[in-house]
């Protein structure tokens, strides 16, 4: 018998393309990517792929909520962030929703890094996994003080909060009758029920 010394799955696995920013940034650049929701997270390039129906009642219910309380000139929707320095090399997420610290118009050259965000918010279907898990250690070792996921699915929002050392140390899920509200505007409650309507 033939032994190579590595493990057998990997003889037949594909071999990945891992992209770094200033790739996927020259892809960018020629439009080749223009028509589809992509974004870079940890060298793979995700695929958004588009909303359905219950992602984007909830993306418009809160964004509307953000903006009521943080003003229009603070919230956007898909807005590719900068992360930690070590990460920015093979990362450029798009959360759902981005909270910033102050107006948007202060980033019309470059993005906003970890301490321009005030709250960071994915909306989570079938990207659960991702969300929960590499953009969750993403956003830990950038710093990102609030981020949550609400969970389509779950009926639930999840808050991770408390960066240290690359992870949460705080992550706690709301459910449709609780109440959470943002670091930076702690008397401005949402019942999480509300993003759910019957």
């Amino acid at each position: 018998m033939l032994t190579t010394g590595r493990d057998p799955s990997d003889i037949f696995a594909p071999v990945r393309k891992r992209w770094t920013r200033a790739e996927y940034d020259a892809l960018s650049s020629i439009e080749l990517l223009s028509q589809q929701r992509l974004e870079l997270v940890e060298g793979d390039v995700i695929d958004k792929m588009g909303k359905g129906r219950r992602q984007a009642n909830a993306l418009g219910l809160l964004y509307e909520w953000l903006l009521s309380i943080f003003g229009k000139q603070r919230v956007l929707p898909e807005s590719p962030i900068d992360v930690s320095p070590e990460d920015n090399t093979t990362s450029e997420p798009q959360p759902d929703l981005v909270v910033f610290s102050r107006d948007y118009a202060h980033f019309a050259e470059q993005n906003p890094g970890p301490g321009d965000l005030l709250l960071v918010l994915e909306i989570a279907d079938s990207s659960l996994y991702l969300d929960m898990t590499i953009k969750s250690g993403l956003y830990a070792r950038a710093g990102i003080a609030d981020y949550w996921v609400l969970d389509i699915a779950g009926r639930r929002m999840i808050v991770f909060r408390d960066p240290r050392d690359g992870r949460y140390e705080s992550i706690l899920a709301y459910a449709a009758d609780e109440d959470v509200a943002p670091l930076a505007a702690p008397e401005s409650l949402l019942q999480v029920g509300d993003i759910f309507p019957q």
